[in-house]
């Protein structure tokens, strides 16, 4: 079984910064590939940005290239997301999730997920 546990959120001024964390128990981390969705009030979850087992892969969502950045300690079995520049529009509940196997940004190629975390921007 598979636990991730995110934390980090939290409320910010527009402009601000935040940086999230996603801690995963197990010996498996390093072999999966992981991603960031988020889903704001009355709207489907979403894709954010996702980070291959070994780092060198990386995509981002449109809204969120150049201002947020994902990375992850393997030796940790911790993944991140860095977040600046933040807009009220970022307002949302941010989870975490392990990749079934292909590479997907879609919420249903991701089979483990955490219990969220609230990060809310003010204007």
């Amino acid at each position: 079984q598979v636990q991730l546990v995110e934390s980090g959120g939290g409320l910010v001024q527009a402009g601000g910064s935040l940086r999230l964390s996603c801690a995963a128990s197990g010996r498996t981390f390093s072999g999966y590939d992981m991603g960031w969705f988020r889903q704001a009030p009355g709207k489907e979850r979403e894709f954010v940005a996702a980070i291959s087992r070994n780092g060198y892969r990386i995509t981002y969502a449109d809204s969120v290239k150049g201002r947020f950045t994902i990375s992850r300690d393997n030796a940790k079995n911790t993944m991140y997301l860095q977040m600046n520049s933040l807009k009220p529009e970022d307002t949302a509940v941010y989870y975490c999730a392990r990749q079934r196997g292909l590479w997907s940004t879609e919420t249903s190629e991701y089979d483990y997920w955490g219990q969220g975390t609230q990060v809310t921007i003010s204007s």
